[in-house]
């Protein structure tokens, strides 16, 4: 978008607070600033608030680099790369980043309660594809055919994932699989207790 600096219009100002793009809850969700917003600027960011044990969902951009900036509490940013075949993973605290190349599939995770991030683009209109996409429209005779995945297994495997997930696990999710007529608390065991997060002995330097 072309934009005039010589126009009455024209503005260096935005309110990423004002532009909701998901909210799981009142503690977990994501706000937007991009150039819908402020013209002006040639990128954009996600600005997010998550408790302890919540994910952003693994995916991949196809047409963005992906700048990860922690201002308070603390992220694990987990990120595969197709070179080495291998997860790359950061423990980030607050003024710590890391960096996520375009078309590299990766995730985060909070792992202190009111922790906050942005995610800072190269480019103003990030594509996303989810992972949970990639999932549940994968046939079950293709997940046979390619890798020999049991058709009946994988198939009740992806039944909760029903929808495009952003932030994870959903409302409901038992943490054992499936999803239970129970409010999912958001409250998690310390972060060297974690049930899904060992950092007692973490697999890869941070």
């Amino acid at each position: 978008m072309s934009v005039n600096p010589a126009s009455p219009s024209f503005q260096l100002f935005g309110d990423s607070t004002q532009s909701v793009n998901y909210r799981r809850d009142p503690y977990n969700y994501i706000t937007q600033l991009f150039s819908d917003q402020m013209p002006a600027i040639h990128t954009g960011l996600f600005n997010v608030h998550l408790n302890q044990g919540i994910i952003v969902q693994p995916h991949w951009h196809t047409n963005v680099n992906e700048l990860v900036f922690v201002i308070s509490g603390e992220a694990m940013t987990s990120v595969f790369n197709p070179f080495t075949q291998s997860i790359m993973t950061y423990h980030l605290k607050p003024g710590q980043a890391s960096q996520f190349p375009k078309g590299w599939f990766h995730w985060i995770v909070a792992l202190r309660n009111n922790t906050h991030f942005l995610t800072i683009f190269d480019q103003p209109k990030p594509d996303i594809v989810f992972g949970s996409d990639f999932l549940r429209f994968l046939p079950k005779e293709i997940a046979n055919r390619a890798y020999c995945v049991n058709e009946s297994a994988y198939a009740n495997a992806i039944t909760p994932i029903n929808q495009s997930t952003i932030l994870g696990p959903p409302p409901g999710c038992d943490q054992n699989g499936g999803i239970t007529n129970q409010p999912y608390h958001s409250t998690q065991p310390s972060p060297t207790t974690h049930p899904y997060l060992d950092l007692s002995s973490p697999p890869y330097p941070y």
